[in-house]
């Protein structure tokens, strides 16, 4: 009996950890560039003596769904979106790296290119603009701006570009993207970027209420088995008390 509580009771935190998970999914299904959080678990041998006849459910470390999302025409001049599989590079308020694929870029008062707070970063450390008139990204990444008054566009930077899979990446405290590792990812010249348009949420609004659901009804199924515990403890118990 002590098996069959040990498995109800690591099954029903794995699905209430798996609510949280589904449910942040879908608080962000608006948010641009967001992706969705895979929850992992494997099963796992509970220690102590006797036979190995006590398992229960063991949370990993969240994996990263990397399906593209919706990329929508904008038009504005600092919108970017990756085309294909990639991320940007961003410098944390620790001066440590992020990723993100988000590129609704903002400037700063000094010129410095920043998304959702934190500073873009190039192939020298965080991108900083000086004056112009219009600004260009090129497919490679590449930063190209109009000087006031002038003309010619004029190469001036080029966004740092990274790739991983899912199963390299996790998310911090923050929420953001970073290497599960610790360390920064390399540039990969094969990424991709389209000026003007930003990439929607890759989170699917009916495969995470499906998810939700079906964790709904493994959570009662763990409580069940919880009640048919206490009723076969019950009735050893009169039996040896006679």
């Amino acid at each position: 009996m002590d098996a069959l509580i040990y498995t109800a009771l690591t099954g029903a935190e794995l699905a209430l950890r798996g609510q949280q998970v589904h449910a942040n999914n879908l608080a962000n299904i608006d948010t641009a560039g967001f992706r969705a959080t895979m929850a992992l678990a494997t099963t796992q041998a509970m220690p102590g003596y006797g036979y190995d006849d006590r398992h229960g459910a063991k949370m990993q470390a969240d994996s990263i769904n990397t399906k593209a999302g919706v990329l929508k025409s904008t038009g504005r001049d600092l919108d970017v979106a990756i085309g294909g599989s990639g991320y940007f590079a961003v410098q944390t308020a620790n001066g440590g790296e992020a990723y993100t694929r988000a590129g609704s870029i903002t400037l700063d008062a000094d010129g410095s290119m920043t998304v959702n707070g934190m500073q873009l970063l190039g192939g020298g450390g965080p991108i900083r603009l000086p004056p112009h008139s219009r600004v260009e990204f090129g497919i490679d990444g590449t930063i190209s701006i109009q000087p006031p008054g002038g003309a010619n566009m004029t190469v001036v930077d080029k966004l740092k570009l990274v790739n991983a899979e899912g199963s390299e990446l996790t998310k911090n405290a923050s929420g953001l993207l970073v290497a599960r590792n610790g360390q920064p990812l390399p540039v990969d010249p094969n990424v991709q970027v389209r000026g003007g348009f930003l990439e929607g949420s890759n989170v699917s609004a009916v495969e995470e209420m499906v998810a939700v659901m079906s964790l709904n009804r493994t959570f009662d199924v763990q409580m069940k088995m919880f009640q048919a515990s206490d009723k076969m403890t019950e009735a050893g118990n009169r039996l040896v008390g006679g």
